[in-house]
């Protein structure tokens, strides 16, 4: 009896627009906005190396309204690969798919078996004496889907090895809308042996008599899908067990790169200790390279140089990352302070006495902080609903937004008048 093997992938988002990063880095946009078909083209490599038996697709294959043939013919190219090699694909449309015009229009390859917006199955026919596997599948119709769609699936078929498709936000998770929810324990229940999920990009996995899967995206295309991405290489058991192998096709992963510039005094050591983390980071990354946000901070003597010379030391952080090879700086964050002199109060340093009056009598002050705050809820009432409600959802939120802006402007005009540069800093 031979075991059924497939990979299962999720939201791989082809041609996904990325138009923040397109505006600070052309390159580093490029390498972003083409790894979702390079990454495709993996998920297929991978399927033909393995000598898989099918290929499941649990939505959010496209990214949208697209209006282009091109993604739909890299598309079939790569499925007439996987046909060619005797390789079934099983595909479901999410709530992205279904807003694709070209998603109704495409006439899949021999082999595909895309499923509508009514429950389906399809058998596949295997060797004499193995238990039969059904593929059961529902996409959405619609962009929303909030209601849940496990009801509408068909019951399990008796004696077979049931793998069920669904594009769901499952129990929920932050960032992410409510489409067709549903319960991990009702899924368990549900009679179905493996739930190939999508919609959620951060992987997670429940085992057991009824394995669920939901892959992740397959290639991250921000710092909010950071890591390295993966699909999922099942292989199932004539039993009804499934043994689960994570496999990393992602191309670039984004990672937050924490550098402490504590106690640094001079420049070149400050950019040297940028290098080694950077090149640390490198080592670590399990995809070909690796975008990071650079996160500065720590109380050092450079913290005004750095405020005032971010744009330099972003330079010099690009020179240190293409020094090392595929790596890349997406943005860099700067959260350093002037270390504080407690033990001297009167001290005769001008810029630290200055600190301390913005800090201790003027900021703190009410008259600062009611006419502070008019001033942000004026700005806030320019900005959509949405945006104001995230920034300052409330009072203590308001005062919060508040606070911060106050410490990241003293910050600033601190920075431009501390007078003399940092060795190497000009």
């Amino acid at each position: 009896m031979s075991a059924f093997r497939f990979v299962h992938a999720a939201d791989v988002h082809l041609d996904s627009p990325l138009l923040s990063l397109a505006l600070r880095n052309p390159r580093l946009a490029e390498l972003i906005g083409n790894a979702s078909r390079q990454v495709f083209v993996r998920i297929v490599d991978l399927c033909l190396d393995e000598r898989v038996d099918a290929l499941l697709l649990a939505g959010d294959l496209y990214d949208g309204d697209q209006t282009s043939m091109k993604t739909a013919r890299f598309l079939s190219e790569q499925l007439r690969r996987l046909h060619t090699a005797g390789v079934r694909v099983f595909i479901i449309r999410g709530n992205h798919d279904a807003l694709s015009k070209i998603t109704k229009e495409l006439v899949p390859p021999d082999g595909v078996r895309v499923f509508g917006g009514r429950a389906e199955t399809f058998e596949i026919l295997r060797d004499r004496g193995d238990r039969p596997i059904v593929v059961h599948g529902l996409s959405f119709a619609k962009p929303q889907a909030p209601e849940g769609l496990l009801g509408r699936y068909r019951p399990p078929v008796e004696g077979a090895i049931n793998i069920g498709l669904m594009h769901t936000s499952l129990d929920g998770s932050p960032g992410h809308d409510v489409y067709a929810p549903c319960s991990t324990a009702d899924l368990a229940s549900s009679g179905f042996r493996y739930w190939a999920l999508g919609h959620i990009h951060k992987r997670s996995t429940t085992e057991g008599s009824c394995a669920i899967v939901m892959p992740g995206i397959p290639q991250g295309r921000d710092i909010g899908e950071s890591g390295p991405k993966s699909v999922t290489l099942v292989s199932v058991l004539d039993d009804g067990s499934f043994s689960l192998d994570e496999r990393v096709v992602s191309m670039a992963q984004f990672e937050r790169v924490a550098v402490d510039a504590s106690g640094l005094v001079t420049w070149p050591d400050l950019v040297a200790r940028i290098e080694i983390a950077l090149g640390e980071a490198s080592s670590r990354s399990a995809s070909d390279h690796v975008v990071a946000r650079l996160s500065i901070s720590g109380a050092t003597s450079l913290a005004w140089n750095i405020r005032r010379d971010a744009d330099l030391l972003h330079t010099e952080a690009e020179s240190r990352a293409e020094a090392i090879g595929n790596v890349w700086i997406e943005k860099l964050e700067t959260d350093c302070r002037r270390p504080t002199i407690a033990d001297r109060v009167d001290s005769a340093d001008p810029v630290e006495v200055l600190r301390r009056t913005m800090s201790d009598d003027i900021v703190e002050s009410e008259e600062f902080q009611a006419e502070a705050q008019g001033i942000v809820r004026d700005l806030l009432s320019q900005l959509p609903p949405e945006c104001r409600r995230t920034l300052a959802p409330d009072d203590a939120g308001l005062a919060l937004l508040v606070k911060q802006l106050c410490e990241e402007g003293a910050e600033e005009v601190l920075a431009r008048l501390a007078a003399g540069s940092i060795d190497g800093a000009r």
